[in-house]
């Protein structure tokens, strides 16, 4: 059992982190990163403002990633593990250094592992039914997946009935439509290709992931009305 203050302690710890992935507005998908350059992938992202990043754990060497990273950015960003389909696989991603864990499915042994470690974590689900499992079994977040199949309105559609689900878009969102799943109810939203452009890091053109991402986070900025 834990003490009181432990409780407590953890409790403000998920916040803390929970706040700092929707402060960012975008969590950076970086999916097939090559271990090379994710340190310069994630200044990149930081520079322009992104400061919520995300390995996929089905990219080899995540792990490894996701280790260097951690130990190289303290508290300057927020960093999770995506694709986590087991709870095996989320716990071996905290121990790692991940602060957050995504899913694209809902999985109740993930979301007991990160409730264990205090990390906020955001199973995927389409559905109301979805949406309201994953927060009884003690989700934070759910990831509406894929967004862009259902669009804002789908979103919107949620948010009537289930006021209290708190939602992030991710699969197809891009700079055309963040604004509209933000005004839909959205925290924050996921970006991959749209933000990770994997031809601008091949050649080495990391000012190109800075510039993408300042004209998410403007786009997020304008649509909170910050």
């Amino acid at each position: 059992m834990w003490a009181h203050g432990e409780r407590a302690s953890m409790a403000s710890t998920r916040t803390r982190r929970f706040d700092r992935l929707v402060d960012s507005g975008v969590v950076a998908v970086m999916r097939g990163m090559d271990p090379d350059v994710a340190i310069e992938a994630v200044t990149a992202l930081h520079e322009g403002g992104v400061t919520a990043v995300e390995f996929t754990a089905d990219t080899p060497g995540a792990m490894g990633m996701i280790r260097e990273v951690a130990g190289s950015f303290d508290d300057e960003v927020i960093l999770g593990a995506g694709t986590v389909l087991d709870g095996e696989t989320a716990r071996q991603a905290l121990l790692a250094g991940a602060e957050f864990v995504v899913s694209p499915s809902l999985h109740e042994d993930v979301i007991e592992v990160c409730n264990r470690y205090a990390a906020p974590t955001a199973p995927g689900i389409m559905t109301p039914t979805e949406a309201v499992r994953a927060t009884e079994a003690g989700a934070d977040f759910v990831k509406v997946f894929p967004a862009a199949t259902v669009g804002p309105g789908h979103l919107s559609a949620l948010k009537g009935p289930l006021g209290h689900v708190e939602l992030m878009p991710t699969g197809g969102v891009g700079l055309d439509n963040a604004a509209e799943f933000i005004e839909a109810g959205a925290i924050c939203v996921g970006a991959g290709s749209a933000l990770v452009d994997d031809e601008a890091i091949a050649a080495g053109e990391f000012e190109v992931l800075t510039e993408t991402a300042a004209a998410f986070v403007a786009e997020i900025e304008a649509a909170r009305g910050e």
